[in-house]
């Protein structure tokens, strides 16, 4: 991530204990070939081994935030040692025994695996070893005041489950319009959604310096797509919001059928904290062909993220791909880059009308000529 966000945010804390963007898109857009060497925003890790799934050459995950890369150190332990029902204990995709003792013996499994600073790190954590490590970011916590504290004043546990049950899309949207879509509800939205309210408890005010206009009815709209038009009952995000695990809903990474394809890419793996900017530009030519960029963009000026992706064009051979989201703060490839950089607009819309983690505003598919 860029310095430029760094200088306005805290960036020694766990921002984000699991990615919340949707892997199954990014994926389809990068269209990962086993000749690919792919650079990958690492966050908690979550996309950089759904990358690993598909057997690239290398997968470099990058994060200026030491805490994101102990997040993703000890999954990549848990994906060597514990097998699959384990690691989805350990990050708390399932319920665990209540006092969270099992976590806890797993986590000391894999303790001697772990670099002495993450290590470190993680042991002075027991309370987010023993409630599931998915639990630990600011941003999981600003999910589970609103599932805890919020939710319950507007509907009730027989609504929640009622809501993940599956149906057809007319059954989805009669649901949501007769018995979800209350007044207390567009309210509660509307306070707990809102810039002041997300920037205190969710993520970082500084992240809003570039987004104009209302944040929570942006995101309601999005909400309501979620709702209505995909299918909340195979919703890995929304079944964590809504009820603080996965189930049986998983993550692409999290998935039996990629659990084993993981464990036996990890020597592919690679991560490095610095910042994207000062990365790239150590880098020769021709090297990386698919970038997972996150929502990277969200938090830079149009100056630095031209700089950024006019870097990317340099180095990148022709057919690389770039994949990106914007939440709320529009950002592209430039009018100035056309000539390196093109879109890829219907598959970009495409995915963006199948994202599960709905509240983005757009996704960037973009291909480097």
């Amino acid at each position: 991530m860029p310095s430029e966000a760094a200088a306005h945010a805290d960036f020694s804390i766990i921002r984000y204990a699991q990615v919340w963007e949707d892997a199954d898109i990014l994926i389809e857009a990068l269209s990962i070939q086993p000749e690919d060497n792919c650079l990958s925003i690492a966050s908690a890790g979550d996309n950089a081994f759904a990358m690993l799934a598909r057997s690239p050459r290398r997968v470099v995950a990058l994060d200026m935030n030491p805490a994101q890369l102990a997040c993703l150190e000890l999954r990549v332990a848990g994906f060597r040692k514990l097998q699959h029902r384990e690691l989805l204990e350990l990050v708390g995709s399932i319920p665990g025994n209540p006092q969270g003792t099992r976590r806890e013996f797993y986590y000391q499994a894999l303790r001697d695996d772990l670099s002495p600073n993450t290590r470190k790190f993680w042991d002075a954590r027991k309370p987010d070893i023993t409630r599931g490590v998915g639990h630990a970011g600011k941003f999981e916590n600003y999910f589970r005041v609103f599932r805890e504290r919020m939710l319950p004043l507007v509907h009730s546990q027989r609504m929640i489950d009622g809501l993940l049950e599956p149906r057809n899309q007319e059954e989805r949207i009669r649901f949501y319009e007769d018995h979800w879509n209350t007044w207390r509800w567009r309210l509660l939205f509307q306070f707990f959604f809102s810039r002041a309210v997300m920037g205190a408890l969710g993520r970082d005010a500084s992240f809003f310096r570039y987004v104009e206009g209302s944040v929570a009815e942006k995101i309601l709209a999005r909400t309501k797509h979620a709702l209505t038009i995909l299918e909340p009952s195979r919703n890995p995000y929304l079944h964590w919001i809504l009820k603080g695990h996965h189930g049986n809903t998983l993550p692409l990474y999290l998935r039996e059928e990629n659990f084993e394809v993981i464990r036996n890419n990890l020597n592919r793996l690679e991560w490095h904290l610095a910042p994207l900017e000062d990365f790239l530009g150590t880098q020769t030519t021709g090297h990386f062909t698919k970038y997972n960029l996150s929502d990277l963009f969200e938090y830079l000026s149009e100056e630095i993220t031209n700089r950024l992706l006019g870097r990317i064009s340099e180095i990148s051979a022709p057919g690389s791909r770039i994949a990106y989201w914007n939440m709320l703060a529009p950002r592209r490839s430039p009018e100035s880059l056309k000539a390196q950089i093109r879109p890829l607009t219907d598959l970009a819309t495409k995915l963006h009308l199948q994202d599960k983690a709905f509240f983005y505003s757009a996704f960037v598919v973009e291909e480097i000529q």
